[in-house]
């Protein structure tokens, strides 16, 4: 016989969250880091670079190069979204929108996608029978489709809320991608028990579209350790062909990945205490507010000793999270690994609220109402000092930080940053008033704090974000010395420069030899010493030196080539 739960819940407590106001929500978070962004180092603008030399037909589509090289994620599919929705710009819309925009509409999808499959994941995972609240003596309890429905509301706002969320969601590369497929996988094994036959086969496409992102590894571990965690769940008629049919799709997929080289992540352990240190670090800011509640959701949740620990309730999710989290630690991919994670961190943070005590339900209110609060003001005021040079400080350190920025007020940002602010506040007032019984309120002010902080930066400090982040100043500065060439040779240059100087700035590029004919030779100045070795060093004279406005960070040179009879 099943133990009880621990969720005791009252159907006044079940209510839904405005779909409006959801929607509106997720609007609102969707938006703002898409629009009037450029796009940003590295592996944003590298991304782009890809996509565009596919849709020009200047690479194998199975082999995509840039400057020579294949992609370091190993993956196809996020190229290929981007190049599709590129050559349909060209071809049917007719130039409607820039390039840039036209690779990146398919990730405004993606990221639609995934919020709508974290939500649904969590819904259908709520239906086991084993995660339904106490039934009360005279009735009264939840019914248990509006209580899946508010822990699905919770669960989407503690996912926004996590802190590592925002930039990589944003962004036009794999990683986003990636996080789709995980969550559209986190959902349809959550459909499995209940719709065995659709959930395999939004498992199978999961999996196969996952190994060509270039996670055939994850792709692989989430099959096989998912079909275990959900063996007795799944109905008997249909058990076995369930398990075969998702243990084969896996094991063919990590060879299909190995045999196309898409594995993007490979045996990287941390050996040293001090990347161990950061991993944890990684792990505590990456996945806040999330991961507290997660962990006092399986201690809530927990089986009596005298069960057996794999049978725990909420062990879909706790596999998903230790697949990502292991490759995380184990790859050394860092927070793009870490990020796949989220989704089911998400799930076991819902899972929390029906055993949240109301002073830790208050502790979680404050700790978020203050530390939003200040990040919001402080964006505020860091741009006052922007515009008008006060308070000082601020300004001679954005001056510091940021070399060349100029500044310029603009209308619509500053509209849409205000309005943001008037919704924290009153979001404020109504999360400290009194009767709030619905589970998800817990959730609000987190979620509502991370998406005004996100929009505060993606209005406000964008020009400066563009300023710091993408490639243009530089870019710029190379267009004007090279013109009216526009023809450059480049040597030890990062791929991200490479897609810029062609793509950006629109310059006819060339690999360094001395049979080159652009008049033109920009290097790398960490490796300016192996120039002898590529061309006649005898033939160029240098012209510039460069850096990106973040001090240190790629520093380039620019020779001349030599004119007969010039010393």
């Amino acid at each position: 016989m099943n133990s009880p739960t621990p969720s005791i819940v009252a159907q006044a407590a079940v209510r839904r969250l405005p779909r409006v106001a959801l929607w509106l929500f997720c609007l609102a978070y969707v938006v703002p880091g898409f629009w009037g962004r450029d796009p940003w180092r590295s592996d944003d603008i590298e991304a782009l670079g890809y996509m565009l030399e596919l849709a020009r037909g200047s690479a194998d589509w199975f082999h995509p190069k840039l400057a020579g090289e294949f992609p370091a994620t190993g993956g196809l599919l996020p190229y290929w979204l981007g190049a599709w929705s590129v050559q349909f710009n060209q071809g049917v819309l007719g130039h409607a929108l820039s390039d840039t925009w036209a690779a990146r509409l398919p990730f405004v999808g993606l990221l639609v996608w995934t919020l709508s499959s974290v939500w649904y994941g969590i819904y259908s995972f709520a239906q086991n029978p084993r995660l339904k609240p106490v039934a009360f003596a005279f009735g009264g309890e939840a019914n248990p489709k509006d209580y899946a429905q508010t822990l699905a509301d919770g669960g989407l706002l503690a996912f926004i809320a996590c802190l590592g969320l925002a930039q990589l969601s944003h962004e036009t590369t794999p990683a986003l991608v990636q996080l789709s497929l995980l969550a559209w996988l986190f959902c349809t094994f959550a459909v499995l028990p209940i719709k065995p036959q659709l959930g395999l086969i939004g498992v199978t496409l999961g999996l196969v579209a996952l190994t060509l992102s270039g996670a055939p590894n994850i792709a692989l571990a989430l099959g096989l350790g998912c079909t275990w965690a959900l063996r007795e769940q799944i109905p008997l008629p249909v058990r076995l062909k369930v398990l075969l049919g998702v243990g084969v799709t896996s094991v063919l997929c990590y060879l299909l990945g190995l045999k196309w080289n898409l594995v993007s992540w490979h045996l990287a352990p941390p050996l040293s205490l001090h990347q161990w240190q950061d991993a944890g670090s990684l792990l505590f800011w990456f996945t806040w507010p999330a991961w507290p509640m997660a962990a006092w959701s399986v201690w809530s949740w927990r089986q009596p000793l005298d069960h057996n620990l794999f049978r725990h309730p909420l062990l879909l999710p706790l596999v998903f999270t230790g697949v990502t989290v292991s490759a995380t630690v184990l790859t050394g991919a860092s927070d793009k690994a870490l990020l796949l994670s989220l989704p089911a961190w998400a799930c076991l943070a819902a899972m929390a609220l029906p055993t949240l005590q109301r002073s830790v339900s208050a502790l979680i209110d404050w700790f978020t109402l203050l530390f939003f609060t200040c990040c919001g003001f402080m964006i505020w005021v860091i741009w006052i000092a922007i515009q008008t040079g006060v308070p000082q400080q601020p300004a001679a350190n954005v001056a510091r930080l940021a070399p060349d920025f100029s500044t310029r007020f603009e209308f619509w940002p500053f509209v849409l940053a205000l309005m943001a602010t008037l919704c924290w506040a009153w979001l404020v007032r109504w999360r400290v008033g009194r009767h709030r019984a619905a589970l998800w309120k817990s959730m609000v002010l987190p979620a509502g704090g991370a998406a005004l902080c996100w929009l505060l930066l993606t209005t406000l400090w964008m020009p400066l974000l563009n300023h710091a982040r993408s490639y243009d100043p530089l870019l710029q500065k190379i267009s004007n010395q090279i013109q009216p060439d526009g023809c450059v040779q480049y040597f030890g240059l990062p791929l991200g420069l490479i897609a810029g100087l062609k793509f950006q700035a629109q310059l006819s590029i060339e690999t360094a030899s001395d049979s080159a004919l652009c008049p033109w030779l920009l290097v790398d100045r960490d490796i300016v010493y192996e120039v002898p070795g590529i061309v006649n060093a005898s033939q160029w004279k240098q012209v510039a030196a460069w850096g990106h406005p973040k001090e240190g960070e790629e520093d380039v040179v620019l020779f001349s080539k030599v004119l007969h009879g010039q010393h």
